[in-house]
């Protein structure tokens, strides 16, 4: 077992709860990233005006993020141990990690629509700031999950204030939407450290925004 997860005697059936806790997270969220993504998809509802360009910009700039999101967690998941610990934060991993490909076409899928070229992905991303901070790492299954709360935690920040200067009514639905699959993200990540018998909420604020980031990421 990883640093910090010594589970008490009532906590050892965890094995089975861990997983089925992170399928139920996994599921809400998966509901949560299908919502409000026809008008990306179809372009229903996107007008042609000279606020293209700027709405264009911002959803750039998520598609950025999109994308090194979904680098991270190809990252993290090599580095993952082949122990229940590792194998469940990788199941979820993955699941969150497929979120971020929907988000990632769909945003593009915008993107063009309003006849700008989609931000391309890079080959790799600085995460430093992360580790310097002590949100998590790439050493261990748990400072992992940790670094992935880290990034879960600000993609919901990004889009509660990003998504909230667009234009268009139909791309700040889609773009909420997205919002709230990070957060669900997020929850999901604590719900995991919640199995493996952490005492945290699953949800430690009313809000996610800069001034609840602290109470909702987890320190190494």
């Amino acid at each position: 077992m990883n640093e910090g997860l010594i589970l008490p005697p009532s906590r050892r059936s965890h094995k089975t709860v861990s997983r089925r806790s992170m399928v139920i997270g996994g599921a809400i969220a998966g509901i949560s990233s299908a919502l409000g993504f026809n008008a990306l998809t179809a372009g229903k509802g996107i007008a042609m005006p000279a606020s293209n360009n700027h709405d264009a910009k911002i959803l750039n700039n998520a598609l950025y993020y999109e994308h090194q999101a979904i680098w991270a967690y190809n990252v993290a998941a090599s580095k993952l141990s082949d122990t229940d610990v590792g194998r469940a934060v990788k199941a979820l991993a993955l699941k969150n990690q497929a979120d971020h490909m929907a988000h990632r076409d769909a945003l593009a899928t915008a993107v063009k629509s309003l006849g700008v070229t989609p931000v391309m992905a890079e080959n790799s991303y600085d995460l430093s700031s992360y580790m310097q901070k002590g949100e998590g790492n790439l050493d261990s299954d748990v400072n992992i999950a940790k670094l992935a709360l880290a990034l879960e935690t600000d993609a919901a920040i990004a889009y509660t204030t990003e998504i909230a200067q667009l234009k268009n009514p139909a791309l700040i639905t889609a773009g909420a939407s997205i919002g709230s699959n990070e957060s669900a993200h997020a929850a999901a990540i604590r719900a995991a450290f919640i199995s493996l018998g952490v005492g945290i909420d699953y949800v430690p604020a009313a809000f996610v925004s800069a001034d609840t980031r602290a109470q909702w990421v987890l320190k190494v």
